[in-house]
């Protein structure tokens, strides 16, 4: 039975050139209605556990969630996606520096410019700060990572930066990381401390 995964893998090979009657055909079969568009799976994997926190199944609402491997690939996932493709309504998260693109990828695919919504610095940044960097560390502690952030912290590379700066450093050194901690995370957020851009995009679905 098709699942919301099949359709994101064949809109992720449509958008790389290959055909679009799989998309197509498993959007119709799952009654798609909305795309999520994100930059990378850090961002899939943050929005995924706010959803599940929230006892949400976006797959089953016909949401679904798509990384689009880097911003500057948006205008084609909006193209494919949005009114001028398969006719979905778009949202999307991206960087404070990523807007213009996604900015321009909506315009031209004649989708509303009120569903983007934009972290200052990135997901993880604001994750942080929400967060505290005191409490992001004993998340660290009960991960196992303690260790490898104390090497980190003390590559001279880190001395003079703030703790929040070296903590979002640090998810990006290790493959996995940043989606892992992107989970974690959000499932450590007290309600009412869940930063505005996420519980923005995540109250417009």
């Amino acid at each position: 039975m098709a699942d919301m995964g099949e359709f994101r893998d064949a809109v992720i090979a449509w958008a790389a050139g290959g055909p679009g009657d799989p998309a197509r055909e498993l959007a119709a079969l799952l009654s798609v209605r909305v795309a999520v568009l994100l930059e990378g799976p850090s961002d899939v994997a943050a929005v995924d556990a706010l959803a599940a926190s929230r006892g949400r199944d976006l797959a089953a609402e016909g949401i679904c969630v798509l990384p689009m491997g880097g911003a500057m690939s948006v205008g084609r996932f909006a193209h494919l996606l949005g009114p001028s493709g398969l006719g979905l309504r778009l949202t999307g998260l991206c960087d404070e520096r990523e807007r213009p693109y996604y900015t321009r990828g909506w315009e031209r695919a004649g989708a509303a410019p009120d569903g983007i919504f934009v972290c200052a610095a990135d997901l993880e940044d604001e994750l942080i700060r929400a967060l505290g960097p005191a409490r992001v560390e004993e998340l660290v502690r009960a991960e196992g990572d303690l260790r490898p952030l104390r090497t980190f912290l003390r590559q001279p590379a880190q001395q003079g930066s703030t703790s929040q700066q070296q903590l979002r450093r640090f998810f990006g050194t290790k493959k996995g990381r940043k989606i892992h901690y992107g989970r974690v995370l959000v499932e450590a957020l007290d309600r009412d401390r869940v930063p505005a851009p996420l519980e923005g995009l995540l109250a417009g679905l």
